[in-house]
């Protein structure tokens, strides 16, 4: 027989081997007796599968032929009343483990299983091999007032960006208002969330100011799930990145007022650049241990006197501690750089902008542990406009022009994992996605807004104790 090379080392006959399979006769009554014992099996598998709508169907179904309908409708009224007496007690509780439940279940049932197995193809998250069609798995779905978080076994090859980039197909799909994956402590599942009522749609209103900041979490705006969002400080740069009129201010603000308490106290220093004349900070004047504005060379001379600080901080501290703990001889240093861009790309004079440049660098690069922490906006936030812009651990994204932009902020592949900056609508300012170092998804955040007048009293009510108008250092 001739033989032919498939695989090099490895033969294998050319004609295929002549099998007869052998040839059985089934009895037709065994024939039905096993397609109604397959029936029973399944009726049985999915009685207890589906145990929350047979076993109430059961029950009702026993009551009447028992005791008539009028005792049915009787006991259907108390359940109805003690569901109403729970929710009118404890709404919370009744929610969580009366109401959701129950619509997660139902909506597993008729929005996600009924047509799962065809969205996973027309998706291209189905596979096929060896004849057979593979689809992955639906294991739970979770239900709260905004929207679902579908629990899914992914295929083997399967990885979360790849539910991550169909995610949005998923969602309209399933009739629903936005999806995004992530992933969780299983390598082998992906949590699917479908957005059904926007969270962030209304205007979060300024939060209470905490006596004493606390730099693990300083409360800011409100994340999507309805908990309050709380930014890490400590340690950590934080880079703004938005198109005009997306809410640059609303961060900024919102961060100064969860610092004014330790303003106050003299526990935190915060230091203003507003190269846009004072437009924006200057109605935080009394906050400021520093304003610089209008005057680039003033700006350096500013960040470099910011250089000295911490470089003689760095050398108290040396074989002390490998962190600064505020106090209020040597006070947390907080440098707020509005427009960012105007001081290390678009200014005229090349010498002033390398001094800033380098002093940027240095504080970026050496300041986080001695104290001293840079929050700078930007809203071009390509790499030449900000060549140091991985050096902010922490980085938001409000609303950008482009989708290119998504990644230049928070990293590449942001924009497949939920991140849809792009499309944030004009009539939501302060709506954005935060990216934490060492957070693989983005959490989408809406910032609180303070209106002119909160700014006033924020800087009438908490300046500096020891602090008067005229012992004050403007640079100007």
């Amino acid at each position: 027989m001739p033989l032919i090379n498939v695989i090099p080392g490895e033969k294998v006959p050319v004609a295929p081997m002549n099998l007869r399979l052998p040839a059985w006769r089934i009895p037709g009554w065994l024939l039905v007796f096993w397609w109604l014992l397959r029936g029973v099996v399944r009726l049985s598998v999915l009685a207890v599968r589906y145990w929350w709508l047979t076993a109430p169907t059961m029950a009702a179904l026993w009551i009447w032929a028992r005791f008539g309908w009028p005792v049915l409708v009787g006991v259907v009224l108390a359940v109805a009343g003690l569901c109403l007496g729970w929710w009118r007690w404890h709404p919370a509780s009744w929610l969580r483990f009366g109401w959701f439940p129950v619509v997660a279940r139902w909506r597993r049932l008729w929005v996600y299983r009924r047509g799962w197995a065809s969205v996973m193809a027309t998706c291209g998250l189905a596979t096929a091999f060896a004849g057979d069609r593979y689809v992955p798995q639906l294991l739970a779905v979770r239900c709260d007032r905004f929207g679902d978080r579908v629990t899914v076994r992914m295929l083997p090859g399967q990885i979360p960006d790849d539910w991550g980039q169909a995610a949005e197909r998923l969602a309209y799909a399933f009739r629903l208002r936005e999806g995004r994956a992530k992933s969780t402590g299983r390598p082998d599942r992906v949590v699917l969330h479908f957005v059904r009522r926007d969270p962030l749609a209304s205007t979060v209103k300024p939060l209470p100011v905490p006596v004493v900041p606390d730099l693990d979490g300083l409360p800011l705006g409100r994340r999507e799930d309805g908990d309050l969002y709380r930014l890490r400080l400590a340690g950590s740069h934080v880079l703004i990145a938005g198109a005009t009129n997306s809410g640059k201010g609303s961060v900024i603000w919102s961060l100064i007022r969860s610092l004014a308490g330790g303003v106050r106290s003299g526990l935190v220093e915060l230091w203003a650049f507003d190269p846009k004349g004072g437009m924006e900070l200057a109605a935080g004047v009394p906050l400021f241990a520093r304003f610089a504005y209008d005057d680039p060379d003033s700006m350096a001379g500013v960040l470099e006197e910011a250089v000295k600080r911490m470089r003689q901080r760095a050398a108290q501290l040396r074989g002390v501690t490998r962190q600064h703990v505020p106090t209020v001889d040597e006070p947390l240093i907080v440098l707020v750089v509005d427009e960012l861009a105007a001081l290390t790309a678009y200014l005229t004079d090349r010498k002033v902008r390398d001094r800033i440049k380098e002093a940027l660098g240095l504080l970026l690069s050496q300041g986080r542990a001695v104290g001293v922490h840079v929050v700078a906006a930007l809203q071009d936030p390509r790499k030449d406009v900000l060549p140091f812009r991985d050096l902010f651990p922490t980085r938001i994204a409000l609303r950008l022009t482009e989708p290119e932009q998504v990644d230049m902020v928070l990293g590449d592949g942001a924009r497949n994992r939920g991140a849809v900056c792009d499309r944030i609508p004009e009539s939501s300012p302060g709506v954005g996605y935060v990216a934490l170092d060492g957070v693989r998804e983005p959490v989408r955040v809406r910032f609180s807004y303070l209106s002119d007048t909160d700014i006033r009293d924020l800087g009438r009510d908490y300046r500096r104790l020891d602090d008067t108008d005229t012992g004050r250092e403007v640079a100007a």
